[in-house]
This record gives structure tokens, sequence and C-alpha cells, in this order.
């Protein structure tokens, strides 16, 4: 008899785990990254149509074809990804952040959707180059912060006596997630069947939110930084051409994003001399204004390298012709990190000129 029953009851396993295809995670409160890993893993075919389980019952748990975030357990070949382990202390390729839940599945199944988002096979150069970069850009943050690790070393902060100037702590994607949750005091059906169904339709909402976000991350590194890259490639290979040290990069048709490629290849190349402005039109029309723009310091600084002069900075037309000696001049930002004319000869002569002042 307990043979038979056992049989069942792994039989019934065997048909929970693989039709429909179920993911598990913990019920109660809910966290940004596994409201990310669900989204993520929904993407895929093989999860379309899966079967949602927030539970932290074991025998649950064991039906379900994956899991995330709960379980105590990291096993790829058995689609285990909890990070809550004693011993747990994976990290991304190349990367220092302990992983959560969503850098797990990010890391196993990141390149199989950006490959799916392309069109091309995950072994693609294009689909390592953007798992690489979306994962710094956006899941490591949530790795930290699911792990509860700082940006910045805190005992540096504390030696040098560094106070924040405001609270940012709600302008995260995590404390957005944090705010979905139901509040302590808000009325809970008696039935637990009826309070667990609306805990996990308020969770869709915050996995939906998060992968809005992530959709919109990959929309852009997949169809505006890629095809940008080979366009800054192509002008920082001619920065020669507009000053002898090359610390003035050209974009002769139209701006694209391009501060993550020049920080990259400033780090391949290695040296001294750094780009200090960058020059581009307005719009890809003959007749377009055009800008100069300082080269921030890195990449989230707001701290130029070389700022444009003091003394054009918050003048406009002819006032700032009068003050640079330089015709055309449209504007110069008050803080000094861009400006503009109304011709390329223009903007170039800016340039020229703040790179001796």
């Amino acid at each position: 008899m307990f043979r038979t029953t056992l049989k069942m009851a792994e039989t019934a396993a065997k048909r929970l785990k693989t039709s429909p295809v179920s993911i598990g995670t913990h019920n109660g409160h809910f966290h940004a990254d596994e409201a990310l890993a669900v989204y993520m893993l929904r993407l895929l075919p093989t999860y379309h149509s899966s079967q949602l389980i927030r539970t932290r019952d074991p025998a649950l748990l064991q039906t379900c074809h994956t899991v995330v975030d709960v379980g105590g357990e990291y096993d790829a070949p058995t689609n285990r990804y909890d990070h809550h382990q004693r011993t747990f202390n994976t990290t991304f390729p190349n990367r220092p952040t302990k992983l959560s839940s969503a850098g797990l599945v990010y890391m196993h199944f990141g390149k199989a959707i950006i490959a799916q988002h392309l069109g091309v096979s995950e072994d693609a150069e294009e689909v390592t180059v953007i798992w690489g970069k979306i994962y710094e850009s956006f899941i490591e943050a949530l790795d930290a912060h699911d792990n509860g690790i700082s940006a910045y070393d805190p005992k540096a902060i504390a030696a040098a006596g560094l106070e924040k100037r405001f609270s940012d702590g709600g302008f995260s994607l995590g404390a957005m997630v944090s705010r979905l949750n139901p509040n302590w005091n808000d009325p809970v059906p008696s039935n637990p069947d009826e309070a667990q169904k609306g805990e996990d339709e308020k969770f869709l909402i915050a996995s939906t939110r998060m992968g809005e976000e992530f959709s919109k991350d990959l929309d852009y590194y997949t169809k505006s930084w890629l095809p940008a890259r080979d366009i800054v490639h192509k002008a920082y290979a001619k920065r020669l051409e507009y000053d002898p040290t090359g610390r003035v990069l050209v974009f002769d048709g139209q701006s694209v994003p391009w501060k993550d490629h020049l920080y990259t290849l400033e780090d391949q190349e290695g040296g001294e001399a750094k780009v200090l402005y960058v020059l581009y039109p307005e719009k890809p029309s003959p007749d377009a204004k055009w800008r100069i723009q300082c080269v921030p310091e890195s990449k989230d600084s707001f701290q130029s390298r070389k700022p444009l002069p003091e003394a054009w900075r918050g003048f406009r037309d002819e006032k700032l012709d009068e003050i640079s000696g330089i015709s055309g001049g449209v504007f110069v930002h008050a803080a000094g990190f861009i400006g503009g004319n109304k011709t390329f000869e223009g903007a170039k002569a800016m340039a020229v000129k703040a790179l001796d002042i």
C-alpha cells in the first residue's frame, strides 16, 4: 500500500513538473528579485504558460519544475535557484556582487532571452556583449539590494565623514516593489485561499512592473545601444583629425548613445589622452545646429573632465559670440557641461578654444 501511494505521488509530481510547467517561489512579502526572475522565465517558450505557485511548503515546491528565491538550494540542472544558503557566494562572471534570484535566473537564461529578442543564436558575439552589459546596468543593482550590499564601502564613507544630503531610499525599483506589497493593516480575507489569491495578484503586478523596466532595458541595448557601437568606434578612430591628441570626438550624421562605448574604447586603448568634448548635430539634416558636450568623469558622474570655460557659461547668442570670440554661438549651459553653435565649424572652434583655457 505504501509503495503504491509513493508511486502515485511520484507520478503526480512528474506530471506537475511537465504539464503545465510550474514556477515556485515563496509567499508572503515579495521583493524585486523574485518578481523579475519570474517575469524573465516567462519570456521563454518553456515558461510562457507556466503556473505560479507561491509557497514555502517543501512538498509543494518539490512538485515545481523551477523554483526561485526559496528552497535553500542552488542547482541549475534541477532548476533550483535560491541564494539564501549560508554557503552561497556565486557571482556573475567577472563581477563582485553576490547574486540574488534575479541574477541567478539571468545568468542561466539571459542569453536565451537576448538571442530570442535579436533572432540570433545564443553563441552570437552580440548576445554575449549585451548579456554582460544588461547585468552591469540593471540586474547587478537588484542583486546588491536584495543581499544588503551597498554601492559604496560604508566604512570608507564613515571614515570620510560623508553624510547624505537627502533621502533616496524610495527612489529605486526595489522600493517600488516594496510599495506594492499589502500594508500591515490592510484587511485580510478570513479564507486562507482568498488571502493567498489577493497576495499573488499583487505579486503579479510587481512582476509585470519589473518586467516592463527589464524589457525597456533589453530594447534599448539591442535596438539602440548595440547599433551605436560601430558608429562610436568609427568616430573614435577619426578623432585625431580634429585634435592632435584626440581630445575631440565628432559624430558626422547624428548623435548616438556614446558614453559606454567611449569609456570601453579608452579602457581598451589605455594611455593618458582622453576625449574631453563630443560634437554632434542636433538632427540629421544639413542645416542642423551643432552641440558641444563635455565628457563626464565617469558614466554616472555629473562632473565633466573639462567643463566649458566659466566665462562662457550662462550666455547665449550675440553675447556669447562677444565673450567667446566665436561667431554663431547659441548657448552655453550655466553648469558648463554643454553648449551649442549654429555650425559645425563654430562648434569645433569652441572645442579647440576651450581645450586651451
